[in-house]
């Protein structure tokens, strides 16, 4: 998985209690003396809280901005699922594509609060109303060792619940799902007839204490948790102020909210006092404001750790801000002490927090570059090597080993300071060089679980960097190893320096770009196949593999000797049977016996690094008989999403309006107007244009629009011409019966026959923020809702207006189009070709 990452100032100004990020990061930190100084605080702390809730954007953040940066504890947030089923207002990457976005903005947060990330292999197949639907899904039993896992590993003291485990059914099923396997989880740790295998890699570990962060939100008022009983309550002012930075916790806070782009949770700081609530579950009650009240955080907690503190205490007391490398001596002294611990958990933390603040005390830059960005195994490139120390701090560099290989390089030079050591090390990748892909999309899981071949993997929130080189150092004498991943550097004319991940990648990917292909006859079409040379002179055979019932020509073709970087593209012709027919189409090129079918996908966002990804590549095809009306069709895109080159498949020709330019005369050429998911949450000026496109339907056009949120985006006006109020009605069981009310209706009858057969092999759901309450001139076509509950009506409402019609939907389309479900085309198409029943038909 590459990522990009060029000088984020705004991170790494706030990230100050967290200068070095969890793991290996890919730009060498360049800390500031306060930077410094906040670490060695924390380097003096030996505590933990563990934050556990569901999805990326579920935690707070200004409880973990506190807990890291004002009480120096080592904070985690552990997210059950990485938000895969999710919606994107950023773009149109849905499911495990969304999934990586969302990871990457956590990663995002926690440099910026000062946390720690962490995940489960659960997967977020979408929302759930009960914990039972939930846990039958993810499979209680692999998640709960997940979470286990995640408290052998972590060894919190403190443990905090984002949800109440107490209320099932009262909200997402992920949410309190996330609680109850906490509570669960919290005793299972310790005990080691318990997941046992885990064992080989970790230890039993027991909580202090746990917590349920609570607020007056889940009480339903200010007023009723005024009223209610704070007797098990712990009340913390977050409002730290940071004169160091400048900033309150709070502020930072919104900074690390802020990151959670694609959800739409941009978020204003706030300073002062700011009271938040912890609800003791489980451990004795602190008799103060202090969560750690009792539990020994000092060094004093391991075996042989006085020492380590008295020297630390030295350290903080006669830190000098304006030459911090004076520290230096102390640090390496406490850091051969630490060496010698039992405790190997502490030992392994502390240091590497000795390694950075060595490291950064002695204003030494470490740096591994490769000529080029990707590689595969038996290409060659360039290592470049750079070492130097700005300071006066004695510091030899023995020696440079490539980890993969082992590969040793002696040096054996003094780094004088200020003076900069380069040397270029040729290197052939090998075998031993380490995948670089997400690991938990290597291989298929299921609905609920992301499949992890390696226990010591599950949890991490990205690929280790494994492609490293180690720098064997001698610092006031003692050997200390820093270790640096392997990176790709350029220069942009307009970022500056950019860094990037060095890929090992395999040596070819191909793809068909359409991933969803409608044959509505029984006419072959050609299906053009790019393939992307990720070596020299690569030689293969393409072929493209099709549904049993189908037909492809010509079987295949040859590939020789392509260069690095070339896209060919390779034209196939496939044949569908003469009935209705579907299934999936995957190319795959053989190289060198092997056969690859993953094809890249690029990930470009400028709030996170670039993401390069190697995911299967399929299409699905689909053999459908449908009719449709109309021909030219206008798109304003809202949040993001696939829908109009779904309908180009069924052969309506689709332009995109942007709202902004949008006129009368430029709305009367189109024979009906959608209007994308959330359009109205992300579109300002769309209001302003509402009366258009009104007048465009009073005048005989078709305008549909699909789903927009309420709740946090507030009453939203979605402009109906009539009065139409958005709920946070939903069905969320996408094989959930559908009713249809009015079987003559032209969007049900016309051009295509809809029946209860069209509904199914929906995906994920049926439909999300239905309208609850709408004014007569609306027609309700369906009916549906979930197991238990009433029935739901407005998930797709018709009215007369003027001439034209005006469609409001919280229908999927914008998940069941890609997905190739042939009776949401059908649906679809009736919706475009209403009012039209004059026209002649036109068959497709």
């Amino acid at each position: 998985m590459r990522k990009t990452y060029f000088f984020l100032f705004v991170l790494t100004i706030f990230a100050f209690a967290k200068a070095y990020s969890q793991g290996i990061t890919l730009q060498p930190k360049k800390p500031t003396a306060s930077e410094i100084y906040n670490d060695l605080q924390k380097l003096n702390f030996l505590g933990s809280v563990l934050y556990i809730a569901a999805h990326p954007d579920d935690e707070n953040t200004t409880a973990i901005s506190y807990f890291a940066n004002t009480v120096k504890a080592r904070t985690a947030y552990l997210s059950l699922t990485r938000g895969d089923g999710g919606q994107n207002i950023i773009g149109p990457e849905l499911r495990e594509k969304l999934g990586v976005i969302r990871t990457q903005e956590l990663l995002a947060a926690r440099a910026t609060d000062g946390g720690e990330q962490l995940f489960t292999r659960a997967n977020d197949f979408g929302y759930s109303k009960h914990p039972d639907e939930t846990l039958a899904i993810w499979n209680k039993e692999e998640v709960l060792g997940d979470v286990v896992w995640a408290i052998r590993t972590f060894q919190p003291d403190v443990i905090i619940n984002r949800f109440d485990h107490r209320s099932p059914g009262s909200t997402h099923g992920h949410h309190t799902s996330s609680a109850m396997l906490a509570v669960e989880a919290f005793d299972l740790a310790e005990d080691k007839t318990k997941y046992p295998d885990q064992l080989v890699y970790t230890d039993t570990w027991q909580p202090k204490r746990q917590f349920f962060n609570t607020s007056w939100w889940f009480y339903g008022s200010r007023e009723n948790f005024e009223k209610a009983d704070k007797s098990k309550l712990v009340k913390i002012d977050v409002g730290t102020y940071y004169p160091s930075l400048g900033l309150s916790n709070t502020e930072i806070s919104s900074l690390s909210r802020s990151q959670h782009k694609s959800q739409g949770f941009g978020n204003t700081g706030s300073r002062g006092a700011s009271d938040t609530y912890f609800e003791l579950l489980r451990g004795e009650m602190p008799s103060n404001s202090n969560l750690f009240q009792g539990i020994d955080t000092s060094w004093n907690r391991v075996k042989g750790g006085e020492p380590i503190q008295n020297i630390i205490d030295k350290i903080i007391a006669s830190y000098n801000f304006k030459a911090p490398v004076e520290s230096v001596p102390l640090l390496v002294k406490a850091y051969t002490l630490v060496q010698d611990l039992e405790n190997e958990h502490w030992k392994k933390n502390k240091t590497e927090e000795l390694k950075n603040l060595i490291v950064a005390c002695s204003g030494l830059y470490l740096e591994a570059t490769s000529n080029i960005a990707t590689a595969t195994v038996g290409s060659s490139m360039i290592l470049n090597v750079e070492a130097i120390n700005r300071s006066n701090q004695m510091v030899q560099l023995k020696s440079v080993i490539i980890t993969p290989t082992k590969a040793l390089t002696n040096v054996d030079t003094t780094l004088m300071n200020n003076n900069r050591f380069n040397t270029e090390i040729p290197t052939t990748i090998s075998e031993d060089f380490k995948d670089t892909s997400a690991y938990w999309l290597r291989e298929e899981g299921t609905l609920g679980m992301y499949k992890v071949a390696d226990r010591r993997m599950i949890g991490k929130p990205e690929t280790p960097q494994k492609n490293t080189v180690v720098f064997n150092l001698s610092v006031a004498g003692v050997d200390i190893a820093v270790e640096r991943p392997i990176v790709f550097k350029y220069n942009d004319r307009v970022k500056g320096e950019v860094y990037e991940s060095f890929e090992v990648t395999p040596p070819v990917s191909a793809k068909v770009d359409a991933k969803v292909i409608i044959f509505a006859k029984a006419e072959s079409k050609e299906i053009p196949v790019t393939v992307t040379a990720h070596k020299e002179n690569l030689t293969g055979i393409v072929t493209l593999d099709v549904p049993k019932d189908w037909k492809v020509s010509p079987r295949s073709y040859p590939i020789n000797n392509t260069s690095i970087g070339t896209n060919n593209v390779f034209n196939f012709t496939v044949t569908p049977p003469t009935g209705n027919s579907g299934g999936s189409i995957s190319p795959k090129v053989l190289v060198a016996g092997k056969n690859y079918a993953k094809e890249l996908v690029l990930i470009d966002y400028a709030h996170i690094p670039k993401q390069s990804l190697f995911l299967p590549n399929t299409a699905r095809v689909v053999r459908l008989d449908i009719e449709r009306k109309g021909d030219y069709i206008g798109y304003i895109q809202g949040a993001g999403d696939a829908v109009p080159e779904n309908l180009e498949q069924i052969g309506y020709q689709v332009a995109v309006i942007d709202p902004d330019v949008m006129t009368a005369d430029m709305l009367s050429q189109f024979d009906a107007v959608v209007i994308g998911i959330r359009a109205y949450n992300v579109i300002k000026s769309l209001q302003t244009k509402q009366p258009l496109l009104l007048e465009y339907v009073k005048n005989g056009g078709t305008l549909i629009t699909q789903y927009n949120t309420s709740g946090r985006w507030a009453n939203t006006n979605v402009g109906a011409p009539y009065d139409l109020k958005l709920s946070r009605d939903r069905v969320t069981d996408e094989n959930s019966e559908v009713r249809i009310l009015k079987k003559d209706h032209p969007l049900m009858s016309f051009p295509n026959e809809i029946t209860t057969k069209d509904f199914e092999g929906w995906t994920q759901e049926r439909g999300l923020y239905f309208p609850n309450e709408w004014s007569s001139e609306f027609t309700p076509l369906l009916s549906m809702n979930d197991k238990g509950e009433s029935p739901k009506l407005g998930s797709l409402l018709v009215a007369p207006y003027g001439e034209g019609h005006y469609i409001y939907t919280g229908l999927s389309f914008f998940r069941e189009l890609p997905a190739g479900v042939s009776g949401a085309y059908k649906l679809f198409a009736n919706m475009l070709s209403i009012g039209k029943q004059e026209i002649k038909d036109i068959k497709q």
